[in-house]
């Protein structure tokens, strides 16, 4: 078996310990690790597994791809037709990454309910505004979080949110089970009663094509007028130009960002400078434990397919997630 590790953002690199373990997990596999483009394009031809991304080119290249694993949570980028009607399997880290997305999420959400970015921008003139940002800030015990997409970022935002003294509710495509904090899981069809109970909504859905530019501006006033948008999973789910007219005309009171519906984020998009946007360059996604859970994930998948045993974190490709 030959195994072609390719280094990424999420995986800068690899130990030689985790080189040995993955080595050993493959029955003496050779191991082959680039992270340089055409290399990987040359090295790909006889491979058996991919532990990285996988370009169009590089798929075509291959003869003995058997299985892909993905450096990144969102795999939108590996659907294209060819892969997605063939046969090579891909699995992802997907279920592993909630947990500091979730601490991102809720931390942009209190950079809003909590003035926390107003005072940082005003700095020491904040005192003058003091009065006036007491007044607005809000606290979360009581309110309704909605989180739409219950995996595993939306059952770790459910968490958090509990923790904050919140009611949960949520809705997912899938008939997917409830939690301790969620008792019933709503179906598409909830979708405006689900907005309309929301005092926050938490997007934590993978980008599909029936995610794509689902918030928009019908939605948007589905919400209620003082509730509050996070987002730290696709951009593209969002609607930019509707986004900024709902913020402009109060039909929702701020949005929690770390993604954009397009990325980079141009210095002219309104959604820098309104006052009720909290925003980071889709940096939620960083973690001292992401690399290290996805390198367990990709040995003990390895182990299974040695097995011929099913594997964890197994994308519909098709479905997109």
């Amino acid at each position: 078996m030959k195994i072609l590790i390719i280094p990424g953002l999420t995986l800068p690199d690899v130990s030689e310990a985790d080189i040995e373990r993955i080595r050993a997990a493959g029955g003496g596999a050779e191991v082959v690790v680039t992270a340089d483009s055409q290399a990987a394009l040359t090295q790909v031809v006889d491979a058996d597994v991919v532990f990285g991304f996988v370009s169009r080119r590089m798929y075509l290249a291959a003869q003995k791809l058997r299985w892909v694993h993905a450096i990144a949570s969102g795999v939108d980028s590996f659907l294209y037709d060819e892969f997605k009607n063939g046969d090579v399997i891909l699995t992802s880290e997907k279920g592993l990454v909630g947990e500091h997305l979730a601490d991102h999420g809720f931390g942009l959400l209190l950079m809003l309910t909590r003035q926390l970015a107003t005072a940082l921008r005003l700095g020491p003139d904040g005192w003058k505004h003091r009065p006036a940002m007491r007044f607005k800030e809000v606290e979360l015990t009581g309110s309704t979080m909605g989180i739409f997409g219950f995996g595993g970022t939306g059952r770790a935002m459910a968490r958090r949110a509990a923790a904050f003294g919140m009611e949960v509710i949520a809705l997912d495509r899938d008939p997917v089970a409830g939690s301790a904090e969620v008792e019933e899981v709503h179906t598409p069809a909830d979708f405006d009663d689900f907005l309309a109970s929301s005092d926050v909504v938490a997007i934590c859905c993978p980008l599909t094509p029936e995610t794509h530019g689902k918030f928009e501006a019908t939605a948007f006033r589905a919400m209620k007028p003082d509730a509050f948008l996070v987002n730290v999973t696709r951009g593209e789910v969002m609607v930019e130009d509707d986004l900024v007219h709902a913020l402009v005309a109060g039909e929702i009171r701020g949005a929690a960002l770390d993604v954009a519906p397009r990325e980079p984020l141009p210095p002219e998009s309104r959604l820098w400078s309104l006052p009720q946007v909290a925003m980071t360059p889709h940096t939620a996604g960083a973690s001292q434990f992401r690399a290290s859970r996805n390198i367990d994930r990709f040995v003990h998948n390895l182990q299974r397919l040695r097995r011929a045993e099913p594997l964890e974190g197994v994308i519909d490709k098709h479905l997109g997630y």
